[in-house]
């Protein structure tokens, strides 16, 4: 705030491919204002359910513009409300630079993380990143019977219209509606050739698992 008084608000968050958070906010917003003021800021990550045993991530660092058109696509895509206002002239996409975050992991796990040990250096997470919208594109449109799989056998989830909304190193995101599951790589995935080799492991282990 102006007087310099701290300002919590709740917003929505995907990540680029190294696990940076980004948000999507509007011009108008009093957290865009504050922002602009300055942008150094926190970010509470909430996985406690509720529960002051379950965990919680606090990022330290700054909030700044990106216009990066590939860090856009994926955050609509994991957040298909976005759509209806991406276009706006006012809406503009924010990239957290984390320099450190404090974790609490249940009673008694608590520790200072360095960004260095969050974080992927963007060495290892471009070159996918690059190939990322052709990778959904392919996935959805011509193995929605994988990515069903996916969901219904590696996760137990119900079935569903369920398609890939994004993909990073360490995993694959999919997503039915408000629905979404994350499934982990066992390997470090670095390119588009890399990327393929694990979503054929994930669908044949899958199919074995649907017949046992």
């Amino acid at each position: 705030m102006e007087d310099g008084s701290p300002y919590v608000s709740l917003v929505e968050i995907a990540a680029d491919g190294g696990g940076a958070p980004v948000v999507f906010i509007s011009d108008l917003a009093q957290h865009t204002m504050n922002l602009r003021r300055t942008p150094v800021a926190s970010m509470l990550v909430d996985g406690s359910g509720g529960s002051l045993d379950g965990p919680r991530l606090t990022l330290l660092g700054a909030l700044r513009p990106s216009d990066d058109p590939r860090l856009k696509a994926r955050y609509v895509a994991q957040h298909s409300g976005a759509e209806r206002y991406a276009g706006f002239a006012d809406f503009g996409l924010w990239r957290f630079a984390v320099e450190r975050a404090h974790l609490i992991a249940g009673f008694g796990r608590i520790a200072w993380i360095d960004a260095g040990e969050l974080l992927l250096p963007e060495t290892a997470w471009v070159p996918l990143a690059e190939a990322e919208a052709g990778i959904v594109s392919h996935m959805n449109e011509d193995h929605a019977d994988a990515i069903a799989l996916y969901a219904t056998v590696l996760k137990g989830a119900g079935p569903g219209d369920w398609r890939m909304t994004g993909i990073d190193p360490e995993g694959v995101d999919i997503a039915d509606g408000s629905r979404r599951l994350r499934l982990t790589f066992d390997t470090f995935v670095g390119s588009s050739h890399e990327a393929r080799a694990a979503l054929v492991d994930l669908v044949k282990r899958a199919r074995v698992a649907s017949m046992s």
